[in-house]
């Protein structure tokens, strides 16, 4: 049963974003892995006001994917942002502003609106 339910809400996700189901889960594997290599290097950059720029560029990666791409992003953040917001209680302005950068990387604008000045040419 459960399986049928997933594929009825597999086969629905791709009939409305007009593409094959392969094509959508491979391009969600990849939106994923996108968001986590955006999000290892901002653990690597360790750089101060570097937060939004991540979070708009890994948005940006995925979403230029596809639409299986574009789901994963935005349920992954969706997701970090509940449990950051509920668990680890930085605030509702700071969620705020993140899901601002996720909607913006996410919609195909230049993650570099968020860059800060000084973050090394690596990221």
């Amino acid at each position: 049963m459960k399986l049928f339910v997933c594929l009825v809400l597999l086969s629905l996700l791709c009939a409305s974003a007009n593409t094959s189901p392969i094509r959508f889960v491979w391009d969600a594997a990849g939106g994923a892995w996108d968001m986590l290599r955006a999000y290892r290097d901002m653990r690597e950059a360790n750089y101060i006001g570097a937060d939004k720029y991540f979070h708009a560029r890994g948005n940006y990666d995925a979403a230029r994917r596809g639409p299986g791409g574009a789901w994963a992003a935005e349920v992954i953040s969706d997701a970090r942002e509940r449990w950051q917001s509920d668990v680890s209680g930085r605030g509702a302005e700071d969620t705020r502003a993140d899901q601002e950068a996720n909607a913006w990387g996410r919609s195909g604008g230049d993650p570099n609106r968020y860059r800060p000045p000084g973050l090394p040419s690596k990221y």
